[in-house]
Formats: C-alpha cells, structure tokens, sequence
C-alpha cells in the first residue's frame, strides 16, 4: 500500500509497527551481539586468534541466532523457512563480507582496537540487515 495513500491513523499505526519491529529487532540482536561478541573476545584473548578471523567465526554464530529470534520475534513473515533461509544467508553473506572488510580496515589499516572496531561494524550492519532482512528476506506481511 502506498503510504500517500493512508490516512493519518493508518500512517501512525504502520510508524508505530516498524518501531516496535526495530525494538523487537535490536533485541534480537543484542542476543546475537552476545553470542558474537563473546566468542570473538575468547577466541582473541584465550586461543590467540586474529580479530577478523575471531569475529567472522562470531559473526557466523550470532547469525544463526538471529534468525531463529527474527523469525519467531520480529517479522510476520510471508516466506516460508525454505525461501526466507536462503534469502537471510544472501543477507548475512553481504553482511560477514561487509563484517570483514570493515573490521579488515578499523584493525588492520587504521590500528583500532578490535573491540572498538567491532562495535562500529555492528552499527553499520545493524542497519543494513534491518532493511534488508524486512523488505527481501522475510517479506514481512505489514
């Protein structure tokens, strides 16, 4: 539906469902964010890993999560597990090759600590996954 369309009500209403999916989807994600984080953080600090490998392996994990809360959670989807499976592993493949170009850049050519530069990579991707795990692979209903 398009939104010029709606009246002022609709328009408030569909506002205020795309902020509680957001909420709902920043949610999920500080659950993935733990599971990510933490084995990042021990992976580096306890087996000695290179921080881009360590968080790409977190990344990974945290991912599995997130689809599973997402899809319980966040979105009234359309597609069913078999179309919004493949769809969400698109959406993480450009996400864990956006994770490593950026914690490649921030740890490698910039020196930042990894913590630090994880913690901007997450925003970036956190914005990026929303949009695109909403519109394309789940297809949510609203």
């Amino acid at each position: 539906m398009n939104d010029k369309a709606l009246p002022p009500e609709g328009l408030a209403a569909r506002l205020k469902h795309v902020a509680r999916q957001f909420i709902a989807f920043f949610g999920v994600g500080v659950v993935a964010a733990i599971v990510h984080y933490g084995l990042l953080v021990g992976l580096v600090e306890i087996f000695f890993y290179d921080p881009v490998s360590a968080t790409l392996a977190g990344y990974v994990a945290g991912g599995i999560v997130s689809y599973v809360l997402n899809r319980i959670y966040t979105y009234d989807a359309e597609r069913g597990h078999l179309e919004a499976g493949w769809r969400f592993a698109v959406v993480a493949g450009i996400g864990f090759g956006m994770t490593w170009l950026l914690m490649a850049f921030f740890t490698r050519w910039l020196g930042w600590h990894y913590f630090l530069s994880q913690v901007l990579t997450t925003g970036i991707v956190l914005v990026w996954s929303f949009g695109a795990h909403k519109y394309w692979s789940f297809r949510d209903r609203s």
